[in-house]
């Protein structure tokens, strides 16, 4: 199955330097999802197992877990990890808004 997200070479490689870095066991995977609302809701980003709710799909390599509910809010999106004058973390972006 295609995965609905997309990650970016920088997110690539920062996420597998903060998996070996910390330790993180192989069952732990990249969640993305949402927080609050699912029209005015923020995107999630963390370190996470999966659960019944989760479809998990392999992006690169890398363990991408995505809670059922959140799907059709999430496909499409990318990941991105930037470095800035503000300091540096991860981006989720659509197609329609960006948001940190």
């Amino acid at each position: 199955m295609e995965s609905p997200v997309q990650l970016t070479e920088n997110a690539k490689l920062e996420i597998i330097s903060t998996l070996k870095a910390n330790k993180i066991p192989d069952t732990y995977g990249l969640r993305v999802g949402l927080k609050g609302g699912a029209c005015s809701g923020t995107f999630l980003l963390g370190f996470d197992t999966a659960t019944d709710f989760d479809q998990t799909y392999l992006v690169e390599g890398i363990k991408v877990i995505i809670d059922k509910r959140h799907l059709m809010y999430v496909i499409g999106v990318s990941v991105d990890y930037e470095e800035g004058l503000n300091g540096s973390g991860y981006t989720v972006s659509a197609a329609d808004k960006n948001v940190e």
